[in-house]
C-alpha cells in the first residue's frame, strides 16, 4: 500500500521501486527492530545511488506517514535535480561566464526558495547543494521560491569540496564571504567565470571550502549585528555580480 503524502512514499515495495526507477529520493527511514534481511536489497539500492537511509525508532517512522509503512518511508524530491553538466550548458546557451552559487549546508527551505527567487531574477546558471545535513527541494522551498524552482537547475551532490576542485579544473574561480582579513565584496571581479559560496546559517562556511577560496569578500557592517541572514547576504553578492557584468558588456 502507498502513501504519497506531499514528499512521503511508505512502504518496502513502494521504497523500492522508486529507488529502481531512479526517483529523486532525499532520505529513507527505517524503523529500528525491521530484520536488516528483509531490506538488504533497499541498503545496497541505497548505498548505490547515494541515499540516505537511517535507522530510527517506530515512532518516529509512525509520525511520518500513518500508512501501512511495514517500518519503511522515504522522503523524495518535489523537483528533478540537474547535473553539474547542465549548469555549465545553461551558461553556454547564454553565451555567458558561468555564475553558480554553492550553498554549503544550508538548512532553512525558506532562505533557499529566497536564493532561487535572487538567482532567477539576476541569471545565475545554477545552484549547488549537498547531499548531507542540506535543505533539499521540497514543497516548503517550491512554495518561496514563488516559481523560480521551475527555471532554476539545482545540483545535489555527495561532497561540495570534491566538486569545487571540479570547478577549478574547469576554469571556474571560487570566492566565498569571510569577515576577517578579507576584501570588500564591491571590489570583487564578477567578469570572471565564477562560483560564490554561502555558508550556513549558524556556522557559516566550512573550513575546507574556505580554504578553496580563491577570493574572500566581507559585507561591510557598522551596527551591532555580526551577520547578515544568508538569502540576504547571497542577494547583495548575486547582484554585485550582476552589476559588473551588466557594466562590462556596456
Amino acid at each position: 500500500m502507498v502513501e504519497q503524502n506531499g514528499e512521503i512514499i511508505a512502504g518496502k515495495n513502494p521504497v523500492l521501486e522508486a529507488l529502481r526507477s531512479g526517483r529523486d529520493m532525499n532520505k529513507v527511514w527505517i524503523a529500528e527492530g525491521v530484520k536488516k534481511s528483509g531490506v538488504n536489497e533497499l541498503l545496497d539500492l541505497a548505498r548505490e545511488r547515494g541515499v540516505i537511509v537511517q535507522f530510527v525508532p517506530k515512532k518516529k517512522v509512525d509520525q511520518l506517514s500513518n500508512a501501512n509503512h511495514q517500518g519503511i518511508v522515504a522522503s523524495v524530491a518535489a523537483y528533478k535535480y540537474a547535473e553539474l553538466e547542465d549548469l555549465f550548458a545553461a551558461a553556454a546557451k547564454k553565451q555567458e561566464d558561468p555564475f553558480f552559487l554553492i550553498l554549503d549546508e544550508l538548512e532553512d527551505p525558506h532562505n533557499l526558495g529566497s536564493i532561487m527567487r535572487t538567482a532567477d531574477a539576476i541569471g545565475a546558471h545554477g545552484i549547488i547543494i549537498p547531499k548531507r545535513r542540506s535543505v533539499s527541494l521540497t514543497a516548503v522551498v517550491a512554495k518561496a521560491s514563488t516559481g523560480a524552482i521551475e527555471h532554476v537547475p539545482v545540483v545535489r551532490v555527495n561532497n561540495l569540496a570534491h566538486t569545487v576542485d571540479e570547478l577549478k579544473e574547469r576554469g571556474v574561480w571560487i570566492a566565498g564571504t569571510d569577515a576577517k582579513g578579507s576584501a570588500d565584496y564591491r571590489k570583487m571581479d564578477a567578469t570572471l567565470p565564477l562560483a560564490i559560496i554561502i555558508g550556513s546559517e549558524g556556522k557559516g562556511m566550512g573550513r575546507l571550502l574556505k580554504e578553496k577560496c580563491d577570493f574572500l569578500y566581507h559585507l561591510p557592517m557598522v551596527g551591532h549585528v555580526t551577520s547578515l541572514n544568508a538569502s540576504v547576504a547571497a542577494a547583495l553578492l548575486m547582484y554585485e555580480v550582476y552589476r559588473k557584468r551588466q557594466e562590462a558588456i556596456e
